[in-house]
């Protein structure tokens, strides 16, 4: 059973929201950071990236920038930017993105529920990421990006969610991006207990997307039980701020990939051994190639689109193996093309499906020589059957959107 619970968040008074919500710290490299601060100096990117208070001579990493950022909030604080509620509470957080709502509980998750594989991953982290984090929370005290968990749906919550949005809501703006933010606060002391006990009911929740800030929250939270050896478990530090998600809700975009040469070979030679594995035919002419089911995959290639159909005998019903992205890995990636570790390998990038396959297109006209792959999605059920089998996926398996925005929701560590 998940043991979720409110918290008393700071967040951002109103008609500060818009200004202050900003896309993931990890969304941008350093200079493009720099570009929206500048932009908007009261953006939460400013925080989240504090480098961008610096020239270039100031290391991302170094301890001035996380000071920084730890002072920034106490001043944001103290000049009003943000406010508290006076008890710990559920928070709706709804997004619109081309028409498409999903709705999530804010709310604080445990680390033993992280520890116990209650809260299930399907990625594995790097440290160098995660001490970044790490420093972030344990300096500023904050959890200040929350991570998207996701569960399977439950008529209990279904039915509050669905009576809490009939209320007005404190936040509801447009970002830049086009994506509709709706923000309700949920204090009624009969409703939070209400939404703490159906969680209870759950056995198992999934980490969607923030694998590397969710294991720096819990080693935060580890750090400072070592720290406080007479610590009772309900300090702040030892639960991370989190939006939960209906599963029935959530869409998963395809991630694509590109490789920048065909291995040596020519284009009749690289054909004929991807045909060994995949039926290849000829796509519509002028028109990129979307698949639109599992197995099927398009090829860019020489300015022409083409469709692959896994072949019958390399399908798999193994969680992992069985996944679309592993399927072209292990047939075509790697036995063709070379591409052995896609972690690792400079020759092979991934695009998020939210840039369309016309990005596919130009990356292939940029790189002569160069061909790209455009993927049916991961489904949520796909992930949540790698999770519950204690496995994890290939990389770049799925990349979800809307993304959370940073700022709405800070979660004080005490």
């Amino acid at each position: 059973m998940a043991d979720i619970r409110p918290f008393q968040a700071f967040r951002p008074a109103q008609g500060k929201e818009k200004e202050i919500a900003a896309l993931p710290y990890d969304v941008y490299n350093r200079q493009e950071a720099c570009e929206v601060v500048a932009k908007n100096p009261g953006s939460f990117l400013a925080i989240d990236r504090a480098e961008t208070q610096f020239g270039p001579e100031v290391d991302t990493y170094a301890p001035e920038v996380y000071a920084k950022a730890r002072d920034m909030i106490r001043a944001w604080i103290a000049e009003g930017r943000f406010v508290q509620e006076d008890k710990p509470c559920y928070y709706l957080y709804e997004q619109v993105m081309n028409g498409r709502s999903q709705t999530g509980i804010v709310a604080c998750a445990s680390i033993d529920d992280y520890q116990n594989n209650i809260i299930k991953k399907h990625e594995n982290t790097r440290a160098d990421k995660e001490q970044d984090r790490i420093n972030h929370v344990d300096i500023c005290n904050m959890q200040t990006g929350p991570i998207f968990l996701a569960y399977r749906g439950s008529d209990k919550l279904r039915d509050i969610i669905a009576s809490e949005r009939a209320k007005t809501p404190i936040y509801d703006f447009v970002s830049e991006d086009g994506i509709t933010h709706r923000v309700w606060v949920i204090d009624a002391a009969t409703v939070i207990a209400e939404i703490q006990a159906a969680f209870k009911e759950i056995p198992a929740i999934y980490i969607a997307d923030g694998h590397h800030r969710c294991a720096s929250a819990v080693k935060v939270g580890l750090k400072r039980r070592a720290e406080n050896p007479a610590f009772t478990g309900n300090e702040e530090y030892n639960y991370f701020l989190s939006v939960l998600f209906p599963d029935e809700e959530l869409k998963i975009l395809d991630y694509n990939r590109f490789v920048k040469d065909l291995n040596g070979l020519t284009k009749e030679e690289f054909l004929a051994q991807v045909s060994e594995c995949f039926e290849v035919s000829n796509a519509v002419e002028g028109t990129p190639y979307k698949p639109n089911e599992k197995g099927t995959f398009g090829m860019y290639l020489n300015k022409k689109w083409y469709c692959l159909r896994a072949k019958e005998r390399i399908m798999s019903s193994d969680p992992v193996e069985g996944l679309d992205v592993s399927i072209l890995q292990d047939y075509l990636l790697s036995p063709v093309l070379g591409i052995g570790d896609p972690k690792t390998d400079k020759r092979i990038d991934f695009i998020g499906g939210i840039r369309g396959l016309k990005e596919l297109e130009r990356r292939c006209a940029e790189v002569p020589g160069s061909v790209a792959f455009s993927m049916y999605p991961t489904s949520i059920g796909e992930l949540f059957a790698v999770a519950d089998a204690g496995r994890l996926m290939p990389p770049k398996s799925t990349w979800f959107e809307p993304k959370l925005r940073s700022g709405l929701f800070l979660h004080e560590l005490g």
